[in-house]
């Protein structure tokens, strides 16, 4: 018997583990099923706890990070192959980005968050025109 998108997404969340990794064929409904994932943890913020029975100071402790067909329209990596020095992140300027980062001016938040997350000692550089990391 399968299971329905949100009865996976449940069960990825319920999860006690420290990495996921989820890969299939494409056309299968990894996007689908990142799209209900997110559904299914983005409300928490705009209920009790006691309304939803979940835990939001054990799932505010986790790093969740989801790559799906959205993530890659606006970022990739230039992973320098031939000469294996020049690793750079490129960012497809969009009005999303531009805000994010232009208008806001988050790129300082992003650094910190990179470094909190990876290694105080690692320093992202954006471009000035924010195209590349």
């Amino acid at each position: 018997m399968s299971k329905t998108l949100a009865e996976i997404a449940e069960q990825l969340r319920a999860a006690n583990k420290k990495v996921q990794l989820i890969y299939a064929f494409n056309g299968c409904g990894k996007t689908r099923l990142s799209r209900e994932f997110k559904q299914l943890i983005a409300p928490l913020t705009d209920f009790e706890e006691e309304d939803n029975g979940i835990d939001l100071s054990e799932l505010s402790n986790k790093n969740i990070l989801y790559y799906n067909a959205f993530t890659v329209d606006l970022f990739f990596w230039d992973n320098d192959l031939e000469g294996d020095e020049q690793r750079k992140f490129k960012i497809h300027p969009n009005a999303f980005t531009r805000w994010i980062l232009e208008e806001q001016g988050q790129d300082q938040n992003i650094v910190s968050h990179f470094q909190r997350l990876t290694n105080s000692r690692l320093t992202p550089k954006f471009s000035a025109d924010f195209s590349e990391m």
